[in-house]
């Protein structure tokens, strides 16, 4: 089943970066009582991603925060040491945007939002998209249907949605 506009996300358990290693984040402590922004990328350090996707949020993050948006997170399935060598070099983390890894693509799997793409290497990786979560429950969504392109998944088309 994938997700859609009123559905409540699933219970996950994400990994990040934290001051002594690596460190778990439950989703249900992340979503509850807040409105967080999620978007998802194929993978940490692809061109798309890193050139257009992350910094549409960079570039938006502030807006999003003034519309009433709590937290802003990019998931991906990269392990945790990858998306925090990404969040460096693409200034997320000084843009306020928490990267967490899905390893094993455990949640993407669990919100259909999974694909594979053999001839680039990319295998149960994340469908690009970016979503509004309102204490759990999903408000707006948008998926891309080419994992190259970033239009409908950007930053600044989640912000007019709000």
């Amino acid at each position: 089943m994938t997700i859609s506009v009123g559905d409540s996300l699933p219970a996950a358990t994400f990994i990040t970066m934290g001051a002594e290693g690596p460190e778990e984040v439950k989703s249900t402590d992340m979503l509850a009582g807040k409105t967080v922004v999620l978007f998802a990328v194929p993978g940490a350090f692809t061109p798309t991603c890193t050139s257009a996707h992350m910094p549409s949020f960079i570039r938006t993050a502030d807006k999003l925060r003034e519309k009433g948006v709590d937290e802003i997170a990019c998931v991906s399935v990269n392990d945790p040491f990858v998306m925090k060598a990404w969040s460096d070099a693409t200034g997320a983390e000084g843009a306020g945007i928490k990267v967490l890894a899905d390893p094993q693509s455990e949640f993407t799997k669990g919100i259909g939002m999974d694909f594979t793409a053999p001839p680039v290497g990319l295998i149960a990786r994340s469908q690009r998209y970016a979503m509004v979560v309102k204490d759990g429950k999903v408000t707006a969504l948008n998926v891309e249907e080419s994992p190259g392109v970033c239009e409908l998944s950007a930053g600044e088309a989640l912000l007019d949605q709000l």
